[in-house]
């Protein structure tokens, strides 16, 4: 596996389990922000 599909997994997994610990906060908003963030991300594993 290369180092950048690493980076990028590593970048993506932050993001969501950033984005559920916003959810559980009642940060709804910030929650999509990350979960964007990390669907934006996702798109480069591909």
């Amino acid at each position: 596996m290369p180092l950048s599909r690493i980076a990028w997994l590593t970048t993506v997994l932050a993001c969501l389990i950033a984005a559920v610990l916003l959810l559980l906060n009642d940060y709804v908003g910030y929650f999509a922000v990350f979960l964007a963030v990390g669907a934006a991300a996702a798109v480069n594993l591909r």
